[in-house]
């Protein structure tokens, strides 16, 4: 018998029903992509891409992070190398004047006018050296050591140390220009001093290259990471529009066989005519 003659179970229109909520299913998920952007929103829909795709985004924002404490550590290497270039300067200008003291045909109220200006040039350092600081630390005396988190594990750090700059620490501090001959070794000390200082800029360099290397290979790994996380669950909207234009076909062609199906059993009355 056929069941088309079963009035008590509408088997072809329970059947439509079916057909009917698994499409309106489908097109839920497929405008809920198009609405996020993601392929997938929950676990229930790839349990193994979801936990793929998170542990992508966690390793990108740890790439993320690492790659902020890179460009603070180049900022506290700027600060720091500019303060080191400003007392080079003014090495380099009392170098200046310890030559011209130490030449003999100068007075010796010439002499003690330079020797003052040198003591200014001196006092000036210490203060650069107290004011060249970053977030409250200071850098140029000799106490600054910090170790940079560089990468997303814990063991990827960068250890940068910065090397005393204060007159005491170049030896420049009792420097008397106020005679021709504590001018001539004046000049030896200063000379000294510059070569000290200009170890110190190179290590400051030297740290930078090693900063720049290290932001531009984090910024790759957070490309790639971000690429690899993006195929595994961002939403390709042109392929989930198509589907959902698809689906829409499928569910009014699904209500029209579901109101067929309901018509279908009246075919019976025929047989009491």
């Amino acid at each position: 018998m056929s069941d088309l003659m079963k009035i008590a179970s509408n088997i072809q229109a329970m059947q439509s029903m079916n057909s009917l909520s698994r499409i309106n299913d489908r097109m839920g998920m497929h405008q809920l992509r198009l609405a996020t952007g993601k392929k997938i929103n929950s676990a229930a829909e790839d349990p193994a891409g979801y936990q793929l795709a998170k542990s992508l985004e966690t390793r990108r924002r740890g790439l993320d992070a690492a790659l902020q404490n890179v460009s603070q550590a180049k900022n506290v290497m700027n600060v720091g190398e500019g303060g080191y270039q400003n007392i080079m300067d003014i090495l380099q200008t009392i170098k200046e004047k310890a030559t011209q003291a130490a030449d003999y045909t100068l007075s010796s109220t010439q002499r003690h006018s330079i020797n003052a200006q040198a003591e200014t040039l001196i006092e000036e350092i210490e203060d650069i050296v107290s004011e060249t600081t970053f977030n409250g630390a200071s850098l140029l005396d000799g106490t600054y050591q910090g170790a940079f988190h560089t990468g997303e594990a814990g063991s990827d750090q960068l250890l940068i140390s910065l090397g005393n700059a204060d007159s005491a620490a170049l030896g420049v501090d009792s420097l008397s220009l106020a005679t021709a001959n504590g001018a001539s070794s004046a000049i030896a000390t200063l000379s000294s001093a510059i070569n000290t200082l200009s170890n110190r800029i190179q290590d400051a360099g030297e740290y930078k290259i090693r900063l720049s290397t290290k932001e531009r290979t984090l910024s790759v790994a957070v490309t790639n990471t971000e690429a690899t996380r993006s195929v595994i669950e961002d939403a390709d909207f042109a392929k989930e529009q198509m589907e959902v234009m698809k689906l829409q076909i499928l569910q009014q062609t699904a209500v029209s066989s579901l109101v067929q199906a309901n018509a279908a059993p009246q075919v019976v009355l025929s047989l009491f005519r």
